[in-house]
């Protein structure tokens, strides 16, 4: 069960944007705590992946705020989301194929010996430290990651940004390529971010998965919130409806 008495991870409160004059996101909040992975859902154009951009430093809102940890959070650019051990790891991976696990983990932040070249030998061990934690079936660390299955490959993204710190993860529709097997080592990595303790923002269209892997579901329409619901509470049927329909139906909306 998760604790949302005490301070969220992240808490977006009333954030607006607009481009050219076309409301993107209009004044939406939304929580996140640690442990808890909160699924953003709405049709594309929905305004989902505009709000998270905000937190990702990608966009800059007009208009509301963002607190990390109940402090109030300036973040100008994704080194600022960063800075905030906020990390964010896209459908397409930005994974550099031709390189290793290791090589791709610490990719422009590689380790050095005391000569000042790339140590490759502990950026290694780090990695398989980190796997350890994450996946510990992983074994492919010498094959280059275009070898490497879809749900790998989340591993190798995933477990750079726990190394690097990340606290709060923004996860884009992380099963979209992906069939069954891997789906499911997907989820394995999700359970184990929750356990121990990361809060993860994860933007999908399947309200199965959303079903599956998340505690909350928070429904965008047309830029506005519809809702934020607890999964466990609520149908498929239910979360299809707030999608299609942009309103809670009558038995959720009290």
């Amino acid at each position: 069960m998760i604790d949302r008495t005490g301070t969220p991870l992240v808490e977006m409160r009333d954030i607006s944007i607009s481009f050219g004059g076309i409301q993107a996101v209009d004044k939406v909040s939304v929580d996140l705590f640690p442990g808890e992975v909160v699924g953003l859902l709405g049709h594309n154009g929905a305004g989902k992946s505009t709000l998270i951009k905000c937190l990702s430093g990608a966009y800059q809102q007009d208009s509301g705020e963002v607190f990390v940890n109940g402090e109030k959070a300036t973040i100008n650019n994704p080194r600022d989301a960063r800075d905030y051990n906020i990390e964010t790891i896209y459908q397409t991976l930005a994974l550099a194929d031709n390189l290793d696990a290791a090589s791709n983990l610490f990719l422009g932040r590689e380790l050095t010996t005391a000569l000042g070249t790339v140590d490759q030998a502990r950026m290694e061990a780090e990695t398989r430290k980190v796997m350890g934690r994450l996946n510990p079936n992983f074994r492919k660390f010498s094959a280059p990651v275009s070898a490497l299955s879809g749900g790998q490959r989340q591993s190798v993204a995933i477990a750079r940004a726990v190394y690097f710190n990340a606290k709060i993860l923004i996860m884009d529709e992380p099963t979209a390529a992906l069939g069954p097997q891997e789906t499911e080592m997907v989820a394995q990595l999700i359970a184990e971010l929750k356990k121990q303790g990361l809060g993860i923002f994860l933007i999908d269209h399947d309200v199965h998965q959303v079903k599956r892997l998340c505690d909350r579901a928070a429904v965008m329409k047309n830029g506005e919130l519809v809702g934020v619901v607890d999964v466990d509470a609520v149908s498929t049927d239910d979360i299809l409806a707030m999608i299609i329909a942009g309103k809670k139906p009558e038995h959720l909306a009290a």
